[in-house]
């Protein structure tokens, strides 16, 4: 299986304060992984590693290839993020904020009518401002918008924070459809039940340390639980 994105004994800091510590993992084409942990584990920082936000270490490759320090280039390349928090922008349309994913030059399968296929809800709303949808639908949106950018994986950052347990459900169908189109993901998300429906592995960072990485069946096991507590 060849790796869309590989991580090798990456560290990442803010203003020298360390939160990842060597990690290295890699996401395999059309591989979907849960990486899972406490609050402050390193999670979110793992993934905005990809874009340079925190100062990294070590080397980050998509493709097998090194990756730049542009911000733009993880998206040209195949790997895009549905950040924590939505980031919907408030002065655009439903529709206006999905077309942002064309930036990413890349041509593939998600057209607006298939975006709007996966989420109706969108589309009877698209000419509404992006904003004034629930907190469910703006989350179907980041989706929407990450997805035209025509990812090889996508990345979400607990996308299912505050959210009812109907629209968990129908977030996870919908990332079941995205699977199954062969695109990766790669997920946080404290919902473990969530990862368990999707996920065939589970990434596990304690402390900033990768310290479990196995197939999904073990992160039922109690010890495998009580690490990720600790």
């Amino acid at each position: 299986m060849s790796a869309i994105l590989e991580f090798r004994n990456v560290g990442a800091s803010y203003a020298g304060a360390v939160v990842l510590q060597e990690v290295s993992f890699a996401i395999g084409e059309g591989e979907t992984v849960g990486l899972v942990g406490r609050n402050g584990a390193g999670k979110t920082t793992a993934l905005l590693s990809v874009y340079g936000v925190p100062h990294v270490t070590g080397e980050i490759r998509i493709g097998g290839q090194p990756l730049g320090k542009a911000r733009y280039e993880p998206a040209s390349r195949g790997v895009s993020l549905v950040p924590q928090g939505k980031r919907i922008y408030p002065n655009l349309t439903v529709e206006e904020n999905i077309l942002l994913g064309e930036a990413s030059g890349r041509k593939g399968q998600w057209t607006l009518d298939r975006l709007y296929d996966l989420f109706p809800n969108l589309a009877r709303a698209k000419a509404r401002l992006g904003t004034m949808m629930s907190g469910g639908e703006q989350q179907m949106l980041a989706i929407a918008r990450a997805l035209r950018a025509e990812p090889a994986l996508l990345m979400l950052d607990e996308p299912t924070e505050g959210l009812a347990p109907v629209i968990i459900d129908q977030l996870t169908e919908a990332l079941r459809t995205i699977r199954d189109t062969g695109t990766s993901l790669l997920l946080v998300e404290q919902h473990i039940g969530m990862i368990q429906k999707l996920a065939s592995r589970y990434l596990a960072l304690r402390k900033g340390e990768l310290v479990g990485d196995g197939p999904i069946d073990d992160l039922s096991k109690r010890e495998v639980q009580e690490m990720i507590a600790l």
